[in-house]
This record gives structure tokens, C-alpha cells and sequence, in this order.
């Protein structure tokens, strides 16, 4: 039996509050999709007031603005991406092409090929996002995506110098400081100076996500990453402290991003709590950190471990953190998810920023169906045939004729019909004199 220490608000008020961002963004499509790059620049300026003479960086600005940047900056940034870049190669060489006769002279193959463009959404506004970068560019790159169109909005009006460098080492080859619901449009529709890509990828707010969601089948993206979620299983073993450090370092990320725990001990949910109202007021984010956990925090305590790894399931969350006595048990007894972050020793920051996993992840209960971002993303699995036996083509050319026209498809039928005869000798009834 379960109860809760903590409600989130009433789901009528999210229902509603997304609704309002969908008309928003539909208008927003719809302009751009019309005026194209006039549509963007005014939305540029009214939500970013950001109107430069171009958006696309030049290959010389990029050069002045990543040498600007740190050393130890960029030393950081290339640790990085050389961890998201060996994790993805990793998944790129689990996947291979394969040719194989499956009957005499019947060859079935396989084979993954990159899609021709990508746009990268790196969300901004409030923070220079640069992990963002190395999620989607590098990742595309490795998968050997030959054109990677990469957005970032401006923070405050400023270049955001380090994720602009981030983007470069990355391998984009284009950068637009451009955010929001108009990079997304230009991305996937064109205009005359963001030339349209074949699928988005990347996170960001509810507008973002949503302005995936409507442009969905006109162009492919990775998969609805809205805002960011964490969800934690404790037992009694678990240093509340940490727990509460841990929820509000996702909390940070946004207003509407959800933070819940779900524990089996009453215990350690109060004090976790308790921690969480001590540390809010310090906080440097907490006018973002705050009305998240105020609006979207839940706390669940439960009486036994299944039962909390079945809760835990039940919401599908895009970071399920685990802080138990076995961790790894999870691993078992756990599918619905977007990443688990086995053990004390591992948190949701370090996927987020630094161990080389990718970090956007489903959300909203996507996770029922879909995993995150990965290299496999950006390819097109497809396959090819081939028969060069006549003897097998005469045969499954009856076959075929026989299975399509207990279908009633007699178009399909004669097709057979035709190679059963070409290379069986068997002439079809139906062929005109």
C-alpha cells in the first residue's frame, strides 16, 4: 500500500497549460512556414531580442569566439565529447550490415544508412547548454551524417561563447544563434537561409517539445524530450541529504520539471523533505528549482522495494535514480524508463554533463515505447533483395500468386504469376493472346 508525502498539482492545470502551448506553437509554425525567414527573425526578436544581420555564425566568428573561450573550458569540453563520442561508436559498431542467402539463390541484406541532414537543437536561454551539443552533434557525426545543422538561442542577448565551441568540436557544419519554436520550424520546413533537414534532435522546453511533436512526419526527430524529469528509488539505506541534493539538481532545469521520490521508508522520505526546504533558499536556482518542486514534487513512500520499482515503472520517467542497498536490481526488475543511475556513486548530473551515456531522454511516459538518443537515431535501417535462381523464382512466383489472391490482390498475384512463368514455363491463364 502507498501513499503520498508530498501531490503534485492537479493534472487538470498541466492539461490546460499545455494546451495553450500547443495553439502557440501552431501559430508560430504556420508563420514561419508562410513568411519564412521574416517570420523567424520577428520571433527571434520579440522572445530573444535577438536580430542580428545573420543568424549563421561565419567560420571566422567561430574561430574569434571559441578562441575567447577558457582553456580549461575547451580541455573540459573535448574530455567530454571524446566520452559521448566512444559510447556512440560503440552502439554504431553494435550495429551491422549483413547480406545472407535464406534460400537457394535468394539473397536478403540489410543495411544502415545515415540520413542526409540533422538539425541539432541546443536549448539555451537560460544556460549555456553545451552538454546539449555533444549529445546531438556528435552523436549525428558518428553516425556519419554528412550535414548537421546545429540552433542555440542567445542568453540574456550574448554569444554563448562556450556553447558555440562546444558546437564547432563537435563537428556542426552550421551554426545558427536562433532558439525557440522558430529554429525548430526553420530546421524542419526551410527557409532561405536554414536550409530544411531531414530529422531534429534535441531537448528543450514545452515549446520545443511540442513544436517537434506538430512537425512530426514532415520531417523525423529523435523523440518528444520535454522537460526534465527525475525520479528516485530510496530505501532506508539512502542518505537523505543526498536524495534532496539530488532531486533539485533536476529541478534546476525548469518550472515544469517534475521531481519525485519514491521510497519504502516514511523516515527517510520526511527528512529528505525537510532537506530539500533547508537547501531551496541558498539555492542560485531556486526561482526556477522552487516552483518545480512546489508544483511538480511528489513524494511516495511504499512498503516494499517491488512495489516501489513497480511505481517507479508506473510513471515512465525519462531519469530513474536508484539509492538502494542492491541497485542493481533494478536492471531486473525495471522497463520502463529512459536511463537508470545505478548506486550512490552515480547521479543524474553525471549523464547529463559528463559519463558519456546521451542525455536526451523520452519524457511525459514516452519511455513505454522508446528510448533515448542514440546513434541509431540518425540511420535509416533498410533492406534490399535479390534472386538469381530461376528455379527459386518460379517457385515462390506460384507461392506469391497464390497467397495475393486469397487476398483478392490479383495485381500482385500476376506479378508472381509472370516469373513462375518465365522461369518455370508455366503460362498464366490470364495473359492476353
Amino acid at each position: 500500500m502507498s501513499y503520498f508525502l508530498k501531490k503534485p498539482v492537479p493534472k487538470e492545470k498541466v492539461a490546460q497549460d499545455l494546451g495553450e502551448v500547443r495553439a502557440r506553437v501552431e501559430a508560430i509554425i504556420a508563420d514561419v512556414r508562410e513568411r519564412g525567414d521574416a517570420a523567424v527573425r520577428e520571433y527571434s526578436e520579440r522572445f530573444d531580442d535577438w536580430s542580428p544581420e545573420s543568424f549563421r555564425l561565419t567560420a571566422e566568428r567561430i574561430e574569434e569566439i571559441v578562441a575567447g573561450v577558457p582553456r580549461q573550458v575547451i580541455e573540459d569540453i573535448e574530455f567530454v565529447q571524446a566520452q559521448v563520442r566512444g559510447f556512440a561508436q560503440r552502439q554504431r559498431d553494435s550495429l551491422q550490415d549483413f547480406e545472407a542467402e535464406t534460400l537457394p539463390g535468394v539473397h536478403l541484406g540489410q543495411k544502415h544508412i545515415p540520413v542526409a541532414a540533422a538539425g541539432a537543437y541546443v536549448p539555451g536561454g537560460r544556460y549555456p547548454l553545451t552538454a546539449s551539443a555533444h549529445m546531438t552533434i556528435v552523436t549525428a557525426k558518428v553516425a556519419g551524417v554528412p550535414r548537421v545543422v546545429a540552433c542555440t538561442p542567445p542568453i540574456r542577448g550574448e554569444v554563448p561563447a562556450a556553447t558555440v565551441a562546444a558546437m564547432h568540436l563537435a563537428g556542426a557544419d552550421e551554426i545558427h544563434l536562433l532558439g525557440g519554436v522558430q529554429a525548430v520550424a526553420a530546421m524542419a520546413v526551410g527557409t532561405a537561409s536554414v536550409g530544411r533537414v531531414d530529422l531534429i534532435a534535441g531537448p528543450g522546453n514545452a515549446y520545443v517539445a511540442e513544436a517537434k511533436r506538430q512537425l512530426f512526419g514532415e520531417v523525423g526527430i529523435d523523440l518528444f524530450a520535454g522537460p526534465t524529469e527525475i525520479l528516485i528509488v530510496a530505501d532506508e539505506t539512502a542518505d537523505p541529504f543526498t536524495v534532496a541534493v539530488d532531486l533539485l539538481s533536476q529541478a534546476e532545469h525548469g518550472p515544469d520539471s517534475p521531481a519525485i521520490l519514491v521510497t519504502t521508508s516514511a523516515d527517510l522520505a520526511r527528512a529528505a523533505i525537510g532537506h530539500v526546504e533547508r537547501l531551496l533558499p541558498g539555492m542560485p536556482t531556486r526561482d526556477l528549482a522552487g516552483p518545480a518542486w512546489r508544483d511538480h514534487g511528489e513524494v511516495i513512500v511504499v512498503d516494499a522495494i517491488e512495489e516501489a520499482f513497480a511505481v517507479a515503472d508506473s510513471y515512465a520517467a525519462e531519469h530513474v535514480q536508484v539509492l538502494t542497498a542492491e541497485p542493481r536490481r533494478a536492471l531486473e526488475e525495471m522497463r520502463d524508463y529512459g536511463a537508470l543511475f545505478l548506486g550512490e556513486g552515480t547521479c543524474v548530473s553525471y549523464g547529463d554533463k559528463v559519463i558519456g551515456t546521451n542525455h536526451v531522454l523520452p519524457t511525459r511516459g514516452a519511455a513505454r515505447y522508446t528510448g533515448g538518443l542514440w546513434v541509431g537515431k540518425y540511420l535509416k535501417t533498410v533492406t534490399y533483395q535479390e534472386v538469381t535462381d530461376p528455379a527459386t523464382s518460379a517457385w515462390l512466383g506460384e507461392v506469391c500468386g497464390r497467397a495475393s489472391r486469397v487476398e483478392l490482390f490479383e495485381g500482385h498475384a500476376r506479378s508472381g504469376d509472370v516469373r513462375a512463368a518465365r522461369f518455370g514455363g508455366a503460362e498464366p491463364s490470364w495473359r492476353p493472346a
